[in-house]
C-alpha cells in the first residue's frame, strides 16, 4: 500500500512539474510586452494633449544666434540741425513719426608730415630751431604719442605731403608720414519703423523738390548718436 502511495506522489509531481514548465513561458510572453508598451506609451503624448506652452515650445524652439541689426529708412543729409527739425515737423503734420539724429562718417583724409620725437626735449627744440633756420616750417608738438616730435605740416593732398618729404630728405631729414581721417557729421531724420510704410514715391518726390538734395538711404537703426 505504501509503495502505491509513494508512485502517486511521484506522478503527481512529474505532471505538476510539466504543467509548471508549460504556464511559466506563457506568462512572460504576456507580461514583459505589456510592461514594454505601458512604458513606451507615457514617454508619448500626443500634441493635442499638451499644453499650450509646451507646444510652443516644442514648436519654436529659442533661436541662440543674435538676430540680424534692424535697417531704418533715413532722410537727409542736413548740414545743420534746423533743417532736419523742419523735415521732422513736415512729416509729424503728416502723422508719421521721426526722430533728428546725428550720422558720423568716415570722410576724406589728411597727411600729416612730421618728425619723430628725439632723446629729450632740448634735443627736439634745438632741432626745431635749426629746421626754422632753414625758413622750414614746423613747430614742437605738445602732446599725444608724438609729444616732443617736431609738425611739419597737415595736408590734404597727398602729393602735396610728398613733396615736402622729398625736399626736407634732400636738406638731410627723414620725416614720417601718417593720414589722419577726417569724420564727417551730417544730420538725418529717421523715420520710426511702425511709419515707414507711409513714406511712399510720392511723397519723398514732393519733400525733394520742397528741401533741396534731399536723399533717402537705408541705414542701421541701432548705433546712431541723436540730438536728443
Amino acid at each position: 500500500m505504501m509503495r502505491w502511495i509513494f508512485m502517486l506522489l511521484v506522478v503527481l509531481n512529474a505532471f505538476y512539474y510539466v504543467w509548471h514548465q508549460q504556464q511559466v513561458p506563457m506568462q512572460a510572453k504576456e507580461v514583459a510586452p505589456l510592461s514594454l508598451y505601458q512604458d513606451s506609451r507615457r514617454d508619448i503624448q500626443l500634441l493635442s494633449e499638451s499644453k499650450p506652452q509646451e507646444r510652443r515650445a516644442t514648436a519654436a524652439p529659442a533661436r541662440e544666434d543674435a538676430p540680424e541689426q534692424a535697417v531704418c529708412l533715413f532722410l537727409g543729409p542736413f548740414d545743420e540741425p534746423t533743417q532736419a527739425e523742419q523735415v521732422e515737423q513736415r512729416l509729424l503734420s503728416l502723422d508719421i513719426r521721426s526722430q533728428s539724429q546725428v550720422v558720423e562718417a568716415a570722410g576724406a583724409v589728411d597727411y600729416w608730415v612730421y618728425l619723430p620725437p628725439l632723446a629729450s626735449r632740448q634735443a627736439s627744440l634745438r632741432q626745431l630751431r635749426e629746421l626754422q633756420a632753414r625758413k622750414i616750417d614746423s613747430y614742437i608738438i605738445s602732446q599725444g604719442d608724438l609729444a616732443n616730435g617736431i609738425s611739419l605740416g597737415i595736408f590734404p593732398r597727398h602729393d602735396s605731403a610728398e613733396s615736402v618729404i622729398s625736399r626736407l630728405r634732400r636738406a638731410g631729414y627723414e620725416p614720417l608720414l601718417r593720414e589722419l581721417p577726417r569724420a564727417n557729421r551730417s544730420h538725418w531724420v529717421r523715420i520710426a519703423p511702425e511709419s515707414r510704410r507711409l513714406v511712399d514715391d510720392s511723397l519723398l518726390e514732393r519733400l525733394s523738390l520742397d528741401f533741396n538734395g534731399l536723399q533717402h538711404q537705408l541705414m542701421p537703426c541701432e548705433g546712431v548718436a541723436s540730438i536728443r
